[in-house]
């Protein structure tokens, strides 16, 4: 099976362009030295030297499709474009080596030939399929499960198999789960990234979220409290909670524990944070600890981070910003 690769119309403005002119078309800034395109590593460095303004990371991303578009799509190749205002995907195939001539689509001056074969309906097409046709890249290289439905649902017309509304309703519950961990993922790894001072603030704000007000101790010598909440803040209204917070790789152990409670009082209830996570015997040793202890680790943390964000004042949501996602109930 041939590969098949969507390329935008810019959202969609240029899709009309695209199918009466018969041609998938691409704006590469400042370019125009696309005989020297030879590779994906010098169509990086080519597109970051016609552009030295981009970050490494933006001449990367370019680069790489400028190395794609020109060079790495062949002639028989399938390819789709996306017309939201239908809501249709057009097919089609490649049938000419890039050209770059601004006189056919003068923004988008980078073209290739197509033949448009079809459309395909997207209500046709299953959850999984309409979520990886949903990447917000200009031009990428679909899965072959995708590029598949896609050939059968072009085939069969609209007389093609819709999923019932349970077995739709059931794979957008799973496709909702999966880009939940995903967001999860992203977000441990930005808290990750955070300086032990930062990670000390940003539990903090987690706990005056969650209604306490906080005393952080100054850098040096903390005796095992690097926070301290409670109704008051000044730690004389119980709850009294002390909150030891360890921004390392390594698990936390036993003795770590234990020298964390040789410091408690018998009124104190404790929360030991740990980034790098506790081993077996560290949260044995916080079950038989002599006061309420939580130990909560970066999964742990990060949930608690999203449970509570809404609440979270301005100073926290700048050490993790983030940005709430829509989805059909």
């Amino acid at each position: 099976m041939k590969p098949m690769w969507m390329v935008r119309a810019e959202g969609g403005s240029f899709v009309e362009a695209f199918i009466e002119k018969a041609v998938v078309a691409m704006l590469f800034e400042n370019f125009t030295d696309f005989d020297k395109v030879t590779s994906r590593t010098e169509a990086v460095k080519l597109y970051h030297t016609a552009n030295p303004e981009f970050s490494k990371g933006k001449a990367g991303i370019g680069g790489g499709q400028l190395y794609r578009f020109v060079t790495e799509i062949k002639i028989n190749d399938r390819v789709i474009t996306y017309n939201p205002s239908r809501r249709v995907y057009h097919v089609g195939i490649i049938a000419g080596e890039h050209v770059y001539d601004p006189q056919v689509i003068p923004e988008l001056p980078s073209y290739r030939k197509v033949k448009w074969e079809g459309e395909v309906l997207r209500d046709l097409l299953s959850v999984s399929t309409k979520n990886t046709l949903g990447a917000i890249s200009t031009l990428f290289l679909l899965s072959d499960s995708a590029a598949a439905e896609i050939e059968s649902v072009l085939k069969k017309g609209a007389s093609g198999a819709v999923q019932t509304e349970e077995e739709e309703k059931s794979e957008e519950i799973y496709l909702l789960k999966d880009i939940q961990n995903k967001s999860k993922e992203f977000i441990k790894d930005q808290v990750n990234k955070l300086e032990w001072d930062k990670m000390q603030e940003l539990v903090a704000g987690l706990l005056r979220a969650m209604g306490y007000k906080t005393r952080i101790s100054p850098p040096g010598s903390d005796r095992g409290k690097d926070i301290v909440a409670s109704p008051d803040g000044f730690g004389f209204e119980n709850p009294r909670i002390v909150v030891e917070v360890k921004h390392r790789k390594d698990a936390m152990g036993a003795q770590d524990i234990r020298s964390f409670l040789g410091g408690r009082h018998k009124d104190d209830k404790g929360l030991y944070v740990s980034t790098g996570g506790f081993s077996k015997e560290a949260r044995y040793e916080a079950e038989r600890a002599n006061i309420p202890l939580t130990l909560m680790d970066l999964d742990e943390l990060v949930s608690a981070i999203i449970e509570h964000y809404e609440k979270m004042d301005m100073e926290t949501r700048v050490l993790v910003p983030l940005t709430k996602i829509y989805w059909p109930a």
